[in-house]
């Protein structure tokens, strides 16, 4: 009988793998749409444990406050609007099909009114590079084009904190500090490393899977390392 692999523990949800839900401010949405555009101020921008990008405090005409993901040039005291009347400047939010073509945007709905999904990442942007009757053309960070409804909302601009990744860790510690407010387990230890007891890939006289690692599908929880229900396996027909 070996012990509970690092995957096993993960799944059960302790407090060691649990998210830092007390080092978040609050999440990240805009506020329901409505018919009216309405104007509000950039209050405070904060940075978040964890996120790779810095977040506005914005407070509306009517007095609700939000926050969402601060953009390349936006400023505390900035006035943003937000609606479909409003105009395609820096930080504001518009629905898709009142964006000009060839604009950055960020922050954007996959279904409208679900509060921004995509392209959040420091630095991150999209561009909108077409749209049909019913849906914008968005080209994603990746290079993939998705289609997303017309009337879903983006933000104009790139997501501040690009930059971020190009200042080297330098040191274990930097790292520690990175994984801990997400709440990663670090460092990793490779499963050839460890001892027969600890993983299905550990023992033996030198560091080796010993075994073939795909696994299937249905294969227990401990046994469940490798390549999980691989589509295929061994060397392509043709390749040298």
């Amino acid at each position: 009988m070996g012990k509970r692999i690092l995957v096993q523990r993960m799944g059960r949800g302790t407090s060691t793998f649990r998210s830092p839900s007390h080092l978040k401010i609050a999440p990240v949405r805009y506020p329901q749409p409505t018919s009216k555009t309405m104007k509000g101020i950039v209050t405070e921008i904060l940075h978040e444990a964890g996120r790779s990008a810095p977040i506005a405090l914005i407070k509306l005409e009517n007095g609700e406050i939000f926050y969402n993901i601060a953009v390349e040039g936006i400023r505390v005291g900035q006035i943003i609007e937000i609606g479909s009347e409003a105009s395609p400047n820096t930080g504001n939010i518009l629905p898709l099909r009142n964006i000009p073509e060839g604009m950055y945007i960020c922050n954007i709905e996959i279904r409208p009114g679900d509060g921004g999904k995509l392209i959040r990442a420091g630095g991150s942007y999209g561009i909108l590079i077409g749209k049909t009757t019913t849906h914008a053309i968005i080209t994603l960070p990746s290079g993939k084009q998705k289609l997303i409804p017309l009337d879903s909302r983006a933000t104009i601009g790139v997501v501040a904190g690009g930059g971020r990744l190009e200042k080297p860790l330098l040191k274990a510690g930097n790292a520690y500090y990175k994984w801990k407010v997400r709440a990663r387990k670090w460092p990793r230890v490779r499963g050839v490393a460890m001892n027969a007891v600890d993983h299905p890939h550990g023992g033996g006289s030198h560091q080796s899977e010993s075994k073939p690692t795909t696994v299937s599908r249905r294969a227990p929880p401990g046994r469940k390392v490798g390549h999980i229900a691989a589509r295929r396996t061994g060397r392509k027909k043709g390749a040298h």
